[in-house]
């Protein structure tokens, strides 16, 4: 079993910025993706951006594009998210998910979640 706990969250201002979080443990792979989604109310949830553990290799929305970053630490098993220039629009509840990951789509296929942690946006 793998665990995925999200941190960070908060309310910020328009144009502030925010980092969050995602600690990992529990079963680990040989190689694996952990994407962050988000979900605003009455909408779907969405992906917004990816990262393999095995190359670093990086996938973003193309709303995010730009301002927000993901990166990892191996040592720590931990995933980053950094988001500048925030927009009213991403506020929204984000989440953590992890998958194994030799290759393909990073949109989809994560069996492994996390809480949550809630970012608003203030205009």
């Amino acid at each position: 079993q793998v665990q995925l706990v999200e941190s960070g969250g908060g309310l910020v201002q328009a144009g502030g910025s925010l980092n969050l979080s995602c600690a990992i443990s529990g079963r680990t792979f040989s190689s694996y993706a952990t994407g962050w989604f988000r979900q605003a109310p009455g909408k779907e949830r969405e992906f917004v951006a990816a990262i393999s553990w095995r190359d670093g290799s990086t996938a973003y929305a193309d709303s995010v594009k730009g301002r927000f970053t993901i990166s990892r630490d191996n040592a720590k098993n931990t995933v980053y998210l950094q988001m500048i220039s925030l927009k009213p629009e991403d506020t929204a509840v984000y989440y953590c998910a992890a998958k194994i990951y030799y290759g393909g789509t990073y949109y989809t296929g994560y069996p492994y979640w996390g809480q949550g942690t809630q970012v608003t946006v203030s205009s």
